[in-house]
């Protein structure tokens, strides 16, 4: 009899991805992917990035150990980390393993069960990925070398290491015997990918090479980057992109956090606001219809009024077409967590909401923008798919799922979503 296992994912694209990994060890060891109220064993890859995400874990385990039946609970990723022992005393039936590629034999081994052999040929992923997710990710890089004086993710996560390319080539092709259409290539510091492979001069790869090595090696509709670091953005990566002719999604995320240089020194960051400017031009300068995404802090440590409002233009000079913003969650063990002027959290409530205003304006902008233009769209689900801009899209929903449609848009519905119509 098979054993259910359910799966649970807090945080970012990176753990999305590993969580699939796991998932897939699970199936091939003769799993099954079940509802958490069928499971023998819960999964939850856990988040630290923020003290509410921190929060989120221990209520996700929690609930989980308390589900009828008792079921196993195996806790992993960043907060497992960091705090193994207070999650391991949460409850009787909650296990910590840290280590991710070890959670499938860690399940089995907790349950008391030999895992059973199941063949590619008997291993069945109705979808990309065995969470059901159409864009599948592949993480080509994990770690980060930097320390901003916020994060406490580079304890976790430890040095900055990257995957061999031929091995992201291999995931690629994999991803696309199962239907992926479009797939994103993930990691904690992205733009610091490095690989240097011996057996082929010494050849050093870093992410505008690997890039073209992997469309070169495989026919993939569309490869997407996740986040970057402005100083990874150059001239070299965007002129990859813009000659992919749409191989690669015309989106860059870059990391913002603050538009403001006084904040960005605080902060711990490795760049400043004309850097970051002279990044977006270069993009645009390449592809004019490029999207830029970013993420901001509002209330760190210090920011003044004037700050914010610094902050606040320069996000607004840089046109936007996605900004996550995230109020600041002190964590302790970090520089920012014992800092001076510490902002009262209803202002930062204040910034955020004028700041996701403005946020929304500019994304709507954009998307205005784009009518009478044409992009591939991967189709999502019924009548709704994804650009390459990263735009949400109103597609005939007669058009099958996972498909990489060809669409121009014709107008912009209220709410931001475009409506496009099938080449």
């Amino acid at each position: 009899m098979a054993h259910g296992i359910a799966l649970i994912n807090l945080g970012c694209r990176v753990n999305r991805v590993e969580l699939d990994l796991m998932a897939e060890s699970l199936l091939r060891m003769g799993c099954h992917i079940v509802e958490e109220d069928e499971a023998q064993a819960i999964v939850i890859n856990t988040c630290a990035v923020t003290a509410e995400a921190e929060a989120k874990t221990r209520k996700a385990v929690r609930k989980a150990a308390l589900m009828p039946g008792a079921p196993l609970v195996v806790a992993t990723g960043c907060v497992a980390s960091l705090f193994a022992e207070e999650l391991a005393s949460l409850a009787p039936n909650v296990v910590v393993e840290a280590e991710k590629d070890k959670v499938a034999d860690r399940v089995l081994e907790e349950l008391g069960f030999a895992p059973e052999s199941v063949s590619d040929d008997g291993l069945v992923i109705s979808k990309p990925t065995p969470t059901g997710r159409t864009r599948p990710g592949i993480k080509i890089q994990d770690g980060c070398d930097n320390r901003c004086t916020f994060c406490i993710v580079w304890k976790a996560r430890g040095a900055g290491k990257s995957l061999d390319p031929r091995k992201v080539v291999s995931q690629v092709k994999d991803a696309m015997s199962r239907g992926a259409q479009e797939v994103v290539l993930t990691g904690i510091n992205l733009g610091s990918y490095k690989v240097q492979l011996e057996d082929e001069g010494e050849k050093i790869f870093r992410l505008p090479d690997l890039l073209e090595y992997v469309l070169e090696k495989t026919e993939v509709g569309r490869l997407r980057l996740s986040s970057l670091e402005p100083p990874d953005v150059n001239a070299r990566l965007v002129k990859v992109i813009a000659a992919s002719n749409g191989r690669v999604a015309p989106f860059l995320h870059i990391c913002l956090q603050s538009g403001c240089d006084a904040t960005l020194a605080r902060m711990g960051r490795v760049y400043r606001t004309e850097l970051y400017r002279k990044a977006v031009e270069e993009a645009r300068s390449e592809l004019s219809t490029i999207a830029l995404g970013t993420d901001l802090i509002v209330g760190f440590p210090g920011e003044t009024d004037k700050e914010f409002e610094e902050s606040y233009e320069f996000c607004r000079q840089m046109g936007f077409s996605k900004m996550h913003v995230f109020r600041y969650s002190k964590r302790p063990g970090t520089p920012a967590a014992t800092a001076p002027n510490q902002v009262n959290p209803k202002v930062m409530a204040e910034r955020a909401k004028k700041m996701r205003d403005l946020g929304n304006k500019m994304r709507f902008d954009a998307a205005k923008k784009l009518i009478g233009t044409c992009d591939n769209v991967v189709v999502q689900y019924p009548g709704k798919g994804i650009s390459g801009g990263l735009f949400d899209v109103q597609v005939d929903p007669t058009i099958e799922l996972d498909e990489l449609v060809a669409m121009r848009f014709d107008e912009v519905l209220p709410n931001g979503t475009l409506k496009a119509t099938r080449l």
